[in-house]
């Protein structure tokens, strides 16, 4: 099935976008700083304005305007460092009579945090003998700071809708009202750079699919990604051992990018290190092979060789070998011995979104919803219809508009399109 196959995503969408215009605005919580003490900026006005706790403790909570030093604001801002007494915050030193403090975000406000602003509110708490710092942000404001710093803001901006809706799902799917925050702002969640990081291409990606998410089944789906698929996306089962239908390995011709291929010099004894702290033990390492691989050429299988037998491990202890080798994916060959070389195509786990298939999918003339068919065939794109109760809380879960999700066709490469001559250095990989 060719990429024009798609045709009617595009008249469907105009209805999901002029129902999007509608979504009620959707928070989401972003720990941005933790320890014995942080650093923050608001300002004075709604500092002013909103009581820290909310209306039920009007009459008990202290006023921190009332307790800040005039020295301290900077701007029309109060420049807080926040520490703590006992179980409660202090803010300069002074006790503030409560383990929380929460500024909600009002349109157009931002505050600082450890020295970098953030669009919206801030939640100030004492957890575990320290102090934590979450931004509370509209979805919308939130991926401004995200998409640019996940995706180069210069890349076609059909890539830069596709990245704005996995970044969106993302987030939208890890809402979680048990915690006091969502996400974290590091790559171990999505990196978040906040105002600084904002810029045209993304934000205009971000507005034409605003409130748009990926789906199955009436939930958020799981959009993982990666930078680099190496020619053949993985998946989800072969990665992480859950069978997800739209997370299926195959050939991904249009990523090529400067980690579509690379090679790896490593020395014996760096190998036999490595060995080691996987439980290996035979000996002097002599050799070692790739006896196993999974639907998508990566590494399911190494097998060491050395003067006391041989041993081979399996599974993710096979891919983490590799990549504790400093392999940028588990993609690989191995040829000589001392050193080992390694040959590989791509970086990241592979699975879904390739960001440079992406972009060359999009230069190759395809829209974002071909792009999100490609690499979650099956799914469906909709639109969150979120809602924020009071006291800053979220809803338990994301609802999605009755008729507006927009399925998701399985698009195939164009009869033009070409696997990368570069991944030809790399042999017996599937797909090559």
């Amino acid at each position: 099935m060719q990429a024009a196959s798609i045709k009617p995503i595009g008249i469907l969408l105009a209805g999901l976008l002029c129902c999007a215009a509608q979504v009620s605005a959707t928070n989401i919580r972003v720990l941005i700083a933790s320890g014995p003490a942080v650093s923050v900026r608001v300002p004075i006005a709604a500092s002013l304005a909103q009581n820290p706790l909310g209306p039920q403790n009007a009459a008990a909570t202290p006023n921190p305007a009332a307790m800040q030093p005039p020295a301290a604001t900077v701007g029309g801002m109060y420049d807080w460092n926040v520490t703590l007494s006992g179980q409660n915050l202090r803010l300069n030193g002074q006790n503030f009579g409560s383990d929380t403090l929460y500024l909600p975000p009002v349109p157009g406000s931002s505050v600082e945090i450890a020295g970098r602003r953030y669009r919206g509110g801030l939640l100030l708490k004492a957890v575990k003998g320290g102090v934590s710092a979450v931004n509370v942000a509209d979805l919308e404001d939130y991926l401004r700071g995200v998409v640019p710093a996940e995706m180069p803001s210069s890349w076609p901006l059909e890539a830069l809708k596709s990245q704005a809706v996995v970044a969106r799902t993302y987030a939208a799917a890890r809402i979680n009202p048990a915690s006091y925050y969502d996400l974290c702002a590091t790559d171990s969640c999505q990196v978040y750079g906040g105002l600084s990081r904002e810029a045209p291409g993304s934000d205009a990606a971000i507005f034409a699919t605003r409130a748009q998410v990926v789906s199955y089944g009436g939930l958020a789906a799981k959009t993982y990604f990666s930078s680099d698929s190496g020619g053949y996306t993985a998946s989800s089962l072969e990665a992480w051992g859950q069978a997800l239908p739209y997370l299926n390995a195959r050939p991904d011709p249009a990523t090529q990018g400067p980690n579509s291929r690379w090679t790896l010099s490593v020395p014996l004894s760096r190998v036999a290190e490595v060995a080691s702290r996987y439980g290996v033990r035979v000996g002097q390492l002599r050799s070692l092979s790739i006896v196993g691989v999974s639907d998508s050429g990566r590494a399911t299988a190494v097998t060491l060789n050395g003067a006391s037998g041989s041993r081979t491990l399996s599974g993710a202890d096979a891919g983490g070998f590799v990549r504790s080798l400093g392999a940028k994916s588990s993609r690989v060959n191995f040829s000589g011995s001392d050193p080992l070389i390694v040959s590989g195509a791509g970086a990241g786990h592979g699975v879904g979104l390739s960001q440079w298939g992406a972009s060359g999918w999009a230069q190759q003339g395809w829209n974002y919803l071909q792009i999100m068919g490609f690499y979650y065939a099956g799914a469906s794109i909709s639109s969150i219809l979120g809602a924020e109760v009071p006291g800053g809380r979220l809803t338990t879960g994301l609802a999605f508009g009755p008729g507006l999700s927009v399925p998701l066709a399985a698009a195939a490469p164009a009869p033009h399109t070409r696997p990368s001559p570069l991944l030809a250095a790399v042999p017996s990989l599937p797909g090559l």
